[in-house]
């Protein structure tokens, strides 16, 4: 069979749920998968034909997804815990959950990202035209009344003929940016790159820092929901920070004061795992005997708090390109504009 790519969060997301309602209904895992391929895509038909096939012969759903090699490793591995706990149902329906966040994340930087982008390309467009094709109008008008473009005007008619010269050029950059813009929003693999590029560039502080304390507060509930150790959820939930060492380290040094006998609130206290009212959050859901609901409330709180982040970020970047280019457009028409007023009005 041929061998196929890793699915992405937002398939992960439905599989996962779809799965966990089957099977939380009463269905076997090999007829749960099988049901799935019947009604799935011609895509991932085979791989869960096959899955379904090796099912029924008595392999482990973990084993399977394996066995696919399209699924993550961390996917496999907590599935692998719910099956030897028996709680495969509380498995998948973690990973659903945290998938679905991951995947909603995964839109927002996209537009967060592309927007602005998109948005400072047309006003680049804009200011192009007029330095290129409006100001050698204005040059004409005032050579036949016997005068020339000088100062700031003059400055910018000679860009606009540079960028004139130069447009075979500038067409090819439009053109590789265009083609980039276009892979960024429909190649999931491609963005997750440059999202890792750009939390590693970034460190583990500001937006970033938030971005990772929802991902490893969900990674965290997803594990305890399966009922995996805390130590273990954590080791698991720092696999899928790998390109920020920051946060992987945080994650080492809470499973380390684990170890050392630290209470578990303590531990991701004081080692900066989570925010402070993360902690308090999740001991007092100890002492509740809540745990579970109070790692989940401190998941969402957190990815949301990240999504408000992120959108008050893009929320200033759109007012400030527009400031920019309005202020742009503005000088070049006055830098016309008044000299061409002071003739006509010597004329008149």
């Amino acid at each position: 069979m041929k061998k196929q790519s890793t699915l992405s969060r937002e398939e992960l997301a439905i599989l996962c749920r779809e799965l966990y309602m089957l099977i939380d209904a009463g269905e076997e895992p090999g007829l749960a998968v099988k049901i799935l391929a019947e009604e799935s895509d011609p895509e991932y038909k085979g791989m869960l034909t096959e899955m379904s096939r090796k099912l029924i012969f008595g392999v482990t759903l973990s084993d399977a997804m394996r066995e696919a090699e399209c699924f993550p490793p961390y996917v496999c591995e907590l599935v692998n815990v719910g099956e030897k706990s028996g709680h495969v149902k509380e498995a998948l329906e973690a990973l659903g959950v945290y998938y679905e966040g991951r995947s909603r994340m995964d839109r927002r930087i996209r537009s967060a990202l592309l927007y602005p982008a998109v948005m400072l390309l047309l006003m680049l467009v804009v200011i192009a035209v007029l330095l290129v094709r409006v100001l050698p109008i204005f040059d004409d008008v005032y050579a036949s009344l016997g005068g020339k473009l000088t100062g700031v005007a003059g400055g910018l008619l000679a860009l606009g003929q540079g960028l004139d010269q130069a447009m075979p050029v500038l067409w090819a950059l439009l053109a590789a940016v265009v083609v980039f813009l276009t892979a960024f929003a429909a190649v999931p693999a491609f963005r997750e790159k440059l999202t890792a590029a750009w939390q590693r560039s970034q460190g583990d502080k500001g937006l970033s820092r938030k971005m990772n304390d929802a991902c490893l507060a969900s990674a965290l509930a997803m594990g305890i929901a399966g009922d995996l150790e805390t130590r273990k959820a954590l080791e698991m939930a720092s696999e899928l920070l790998d390109n920020v060492p920051q946060a992987k380290a945080r994650c080492m040094d809470c499973c380390a004061r684990l170890i050392q006998g630290e209470k578990e609130s303590e531990a991701i206290q004081n080692s900066g795992l989570l925010p402070a009212s993360a902690s308090r959050l999740l001991q007092i859901g100890q002492r509740s005997g809540k745990r579970k609901e109070a790692i989940a409330k401190i998941a969402a709180d957190l990815e949301e708090e990240s999504e408000t982040a992120l959108e008050e970020t893009v929320g200033r970047v759109e007012p400030a390109l527009v400031l920019v280019c309005s202020i742009l457009v503005g000088l070049i028409l006055l830098s016309v504009m008044l000299p061409l007023m002071h003739i006509m009005s010597a004329i008149g």
